[in-house]
């Protein structure tokens, strides 16, 4: 039989620019269709088709839901697997071609050279230039501006390492083709290429046969940290410096660190037994072992290049010098270069530098002492070949190296701690066999910690076995910090932090830990962290006691009067609904921002946001030029997670995007800050109050409706997804039931699945009802036009409207029983009404008519996740039935749906 015509844009006008992209999906649906047919049968592939058909024809002619359903009951479990992985087949091809359609663009953009590409690195310098910011402003600002991404092991991303290899040697192909350039035999050998890359795919199980540890996570992580953004970063500075040149016509003679990279996987303890100073010990080796590596491997690839002979060019004589030095210091390394290349003196001091990293990596006597002295041998080749006509006969590369040590160390990514307070306290009350310690006023637990880093007191029980654990991180530390340098550790972050007490505890066990420096200080940031909305209400008290306290602010002198607070975007929201999360964020950084200015203390914010929007997700650049003024001040950090990471850093051109959107942002935030808005006094009031009323919506349904809890169990996947093997750490916090114990992760995942989406727009209808019965509706529509914080939070909410389909969660929600008829009620009124309130607010006919793209892309991709729900529905009623059981063909099925439905809506937790 002949492969149907695998077209699904074929119905979705698009503009011409996107001609390539229909091309592109239309080619690997089609490799996908024959390999269905190779692999499963042609019979299957017509199944699918039919199926297909019957997807969109519900979508785009009205039909029955029950015309696709009824075709997917009672399938044999074999059947409905392979259907599943199916589609998800497809969603792979969708998504592949819509990313290097995004290369394709920025290349279109530069190859027209008649306007910068929007977000651009360049587009934000005109912007600055043409409101008047001069050259000297950026360039004042360019030695504290710093973006840091930091990736998360949040148990979210389901896609194993081997099958992004394989989505890497696909893109590689279109690329190579993007426009179309290639002879008929090459595409002919590129589409080989990407059949071999789809089938060994479709062979390879999508979930590993074991639950990942942290040393997995880890090796995951390192994919993007030294696969991808080590050879972005350079070309991230080329490009600062090139838009730099084009905007001003002038550029400093060499750019500071601009970017840094961190990591809480090995770090991150709060809620993760497996966690601890073993791990970080571990990570902090892996890290410099990669990172040692990636730059041997890049020496030895310099001295190949640089191959310059004596006579013919000069070199400095203390480069030579030192070469000498090396060639007695590593004498085998010496021996071994050719007798032909002795009249090569960079090729000699480059091969003898590779050794010295060699001698580093296994802790020799002679290997490098730390980064500076590795920059300093650099900086004599690149000195060398400025004074000797060595510009562009290797200076290039030799600074692309440069800016690498600068950015990554023998570190390569920051380890961030994490840890929740009340270990601290349970540590600390057997360190001073005080068993009612975390019971304490934090008044009381402050005085005595003070004591103990005073020296007026000191501890009872200083080797109790229940501190042990957590002495040893500080130990390890301790022992870390002369090794790898100091920005190989992160912040300290101590999760549900509620007073200065909670502080002042991570100092006094530090010292307790013997993690100090010479000056007796503790050499790390402490940073709070603020997750649920009455913590975020509270920061600014706990934060001014802390500035008060004369202990803690010589803490501050000694870490350059900086203070890192982070902000909690995921259990914020699961307390208290979106829109009551967001504003006591924004509170939050206004009242920080001002306090932090009155102490002499330059505030660092640190975002804590999660892939999904009800976790912080959206789109970053955005985020940042609606923060409050002068809370951004130069600096962005904020964590990556799950498969986020995948999507913006999974392609080189994509990161590169996406590093230079967040900094373009940074900039004009911090340069160009919004203008004081008169009408802003009466916006917040407004807001406060829809935020307050949105919060009572959310909590009377979630936390205060009985019965709810077991309705969320029922009508979501949460007990599938609670028994995934894609993380390291449980999915609750200790073994209480109920919502307040599970993680935000899993919780937004569950409504996810089911396409619901609640957990982004429950109590927002609700919450903007009120408000236009309370403000009116054209003063609430000005507030949602012309106030970027509250535009973003309403634009941010119609895009998971959109995305969340009602008729397939009413699936899931009979699960329920007779809970399906008192809550899906409720449910599907608040979506309604969150609707129908910004259509109205924004004057439009229907949802994301102002976002042609993601419009289209969430119509291309609902015909394809829609079968893959509605087998879910039908596999978890049965799985229920058997007793949930954790292994075996049902509940492997049930995983692909899982994997399956993440792929389609770009999004678990």
């Amino acid at each position: 039989m002949s492969t149907p015509d695998f077209e699904p844009l074929r119905d979705i006008d698009l503009p011409a620019t996107d001609a390539l992209l229909r091309e592109d999906v239309k080619r690997l649906g089609a490799l996908v269709g024959e390999i269905l047919a190779e692999q499963v049968s042609p019979d299957f592939l017509d199944d699918v088709e039919a199926l297909r058909i019957a997807s969109i024809r519900r979508r785009e002619a009205g039909a029955p839901i029950e015309d696709v359903a009824k075709g997917l009951r009672g399938l044999p479990l074999d059947r409905a697997e392979l259907l599943v992985r199916a589609f998800a087949s497809y969603f792979q091809a969708v998504n592949l071609a819509e990313r290097v359609h995004r290369i394709r663009r920025r290349r279109d953009y530069q190859r027209l050279g008649e306007s910068p590409q929007p977000g651009g690195l360049e587009d934000s310098l005109r912007k600055l230039r043409d409101e008047g910011v001069p050259a000297e402003a950026v360039l004042a600002l360019l030695p504290r501006l710093r973006v840091e991404p930091v990736f998360t092991a949040h148990p979210t991303e389901a896609i194993r390492r081997a099958l992004l290899e394989k989505e890497s040697e696909v893109v590689r192909c279109l690329v190579e083709d993007i426009d179309r350039n290639l002879t008929p035999q090459e595409r002919r050998a590129d589409i080989e290429r990407m059949r071999l890359a789809l089938t060994a795919s479709w062979q390879t199980d999508e979930t590993p046969p074991e639950k990942p540890t942290v040393a997995d996570e880890f090796e995951h992580v390192a994919y993007y940290l030294s696969d991808v953004l080590y050879r972005v970063l350079p070309v991230f500075h080329e490009t600062f410096l090139e838009a730099l040149q084009a905007v001003y016509g002038k550029s400093p003679d060499e750019l500071p660190p601009l970017l840094g990279f961190g990591s809480w996987v090995g770090g991150d303890m709060d809620g993760n037994p497996n966690v601890g100073a073993h791990t970080i010990a571990a990570t902090l080796t892996s890290q410099r072992a990669i990172v040692l590596g990636r730059y041997r491997r890049e020496l030895e690839k310099l001295a190949d290049l640089l191959s310059q002979t004596e006579g013919r060019v000069g070199v400095d004589d203390r480069l030579v010098q030192r070469a000498d030095d090396y060639a007695h210091r590593f004498p085998e390394a010496a021996d071994a270069i050719k007798a032909r290349h002795s009249d090569m003196p960079y090729r000699r001091f480059l091969t003898l530098l590779a050794a010295r990293i060699a001698a580093t990596d296994g802790d020799a006597a002679d290997g490098y002492a730390g980064p500076d002295d590795f920059l300093a041998d650099l900086r004599l080749v690149e000195a060398s070949l400025q004074a000797h006509q060595g510009e562009h006969a290797g200076g290039f590369a030799v600074r692309r190296l440069l800016r690498r040590v600068q950015a990554f160390g023998f570190h390569l990514a920051t380890l961030d701690l994490r840890q929740e307070s009340t270990q601290h306290d349970a540590a600390l009350a057997a360190l001073l066999d005080d068993e009612p310690f975390p019971e304490r006023d934090w008044s009381d637990r402050a005085q005595r910690l003070r004591a103990l880093l005073t020296g007026e007191a000191r501890a009872a029980k200083p080797a109790a076995e229940d501190a042990r654990g957590v002495l040893d991180v500080f130990r390890t530390v301790a022992d870390a910090l002369p090794r790898y340098g100091s920005r190989a550790i992160g912040p300290y972050i101590i999760s549900m932090s509620r007073s200065a007490a909670d502080a002042l505890a991570v100092l006094a066990l530090a010292k307790l830990g013997g993690c100090i420096d010479g000056n007796g200080a503790v050499p790390l940031d402490v940073a709070p962290l603020f997750e649920t909305v009455d913590d975020l209400d509270n920061a600014a008290d706990t934060l001014r006691s802390l500035f008060a306290d004369t202990v803690y602010r010589q803490h501050l002198r000694s870490r350059g009067d900086r203070q890192v607070v982070m902000l909690g975007y995921s259990d914020s929201a699961k307390d208290g609904g979106l829109v009551a999360s967001r504003w006591a964020l924004q509170q939050t950084q206004v009242a920080l921002t001002a306090l932090a200015a009155e102490a002499g203390v330059r505030i660092a914010f640190f975002h804590g946001r999660g892939g999904s929007l009800s976790r912080g997700g959206g789109k970053t650049g955005r985020a940042v030029i609606a923060a409050p003024r002068g809370s951004v001040d130069g600096y962005l950090r904020l964590t990556e997670q799950g498969e986020v990471i995948h999507r913006k850093y999974g392609i080189r051109a994509i990161a590169l995007r996406n590093l230079e959107q967040a900094s373009g942002a940074v900039l004009r935030a911090t340069l160009r800050p919004r203008q004081p808005e008169p009408r802003e006094a009466r916006w917040r009031e407004m807001a406060a109050h829809i935020a307050a009323t949105a919060r009572a919506h959310y909590r009377g349904l979630v936390y205060e409706s009985e019965g709810f809890v077991p309705y969320f169990r029922d009508a979501t996947p949460i007990d599938v997804i609670e028994r995934l093997r894609i993380g390291s750490r449980p999915s609750k916090r200790g073994n209480a039931g109920g919502v307040s114990s599970l993680r935000a992760i899993p919780w937004v995942f569950a409504w996810s699945q089911n396409r619901c989406g609640l957990t982004a727009w429950l109590g927002v209808g609700t919450g903007l009802a009120e408000g236009v019965r309370r403000y009116g509706q054209d003063d609430v529509a000005e507030m949602a036009r012309d106030w970027p914080f509250f535009a973003t939070l309403v634009d941010d909410v119609e895009m998971v409207l959109a995305k969340s389909d009602l008729g397939i969660f009413e699936r899931y929600s009979e699960l329920a029983g007779p809970a399906h008829e008192r809550f899906y009620p409720l449910i599907a009124e608040e979506f309604a009404r969150a609707r129908d309130t910004i259509l109205a607010l924004k004057g439009s006919p229907r949802l994301l008519d102002g976002d042609f793209r993601l419009r289209q892309s969430i119509r291309l991709r609902n015909p394809y996740v829609d079968p893959i729900s509605l087998l879910q529905v039908d596999l978890l009623a049965r799985w229920r039935a058997e007793d949930r059981p954790e292994q075996g063909p049902l509940f492997h099925a049930l995983v692909t749906t899982v994997n399956g439905i993440a792929a389609g809506v770009q999004n678990t937790g």
